[in-house]
């Protein structure tokens, strides 16, 4: 269980560097690597970078590895993003059941993809850090899981009819 959230930490840090990196595209190339969030203009990045105390080295490896899955993910994006832009079709307009489960098979499969890349590039930035840095990024996943349940446990109940 511990597992499962741990990925998915990594998940939302990865499609945030992804995001970072798809924005960071329009930017300046030449920005410094040691800027707010590994160059970027991601929040996130900045805060995990300072969090974890990466070096000038690792944020280099890492923006390496973001950006070129970013370049390997981007047509599944675009897919991704058409898909939805045909499905919203069939929501505003005429609705045909068997072209829409169509759409939302191949979406399926299209997510299945981008989350199984997700996950590697999950594990290739989580081998760049040191085991302190780990054990660190353990701690923190650790501690908002336990947020988190806290929160779940303390929202009120669905209304009833």
């Amino acid at each position: 269980m511990k597992s499962i959230r741990f990925r998915l930490l990594v998940a939302a840090l990865v499609v945030m560097l992804g995001a970072a990196i798809a924005k960071s595209q329009t930017a300046d190339a030449t920005a410094p690597v040691h800027g707010h969030a590994f160059g970027m203009r991601s929040p996130m990045m900045g805060f995990f970078a300072r969090y974890l105390d990466l070096s000038d080295a690792q944020r280099t490896q890492m923006k390496a590895v973001l950006q070129k899955e970013h370049a390997a993910m981007k047509p599944q994006r675009q897919q991704l993003h058409q898909m939805q832009q045909q499905l919203k079709q069939y929501e505003e307009g005429t609705y045909d059941e068997a072209k829409v489960q169509t759409l939302v098979a191949q979406q399926a499969q299209t997510l299945v993809q981008l989350k199984v890349q997700e996950s590697r590039i999950h594990n290739e930035l989580f081998q760049l850090l040191t085991a302190d840095q780990q054990a660190k990024m353990k701690e923190f996943e650790a501690s908002r899981e336990a947020r988190m349940q806290q929160r779940t446990q303390n929202a009120p109940a669905a209304p009833q009819e």
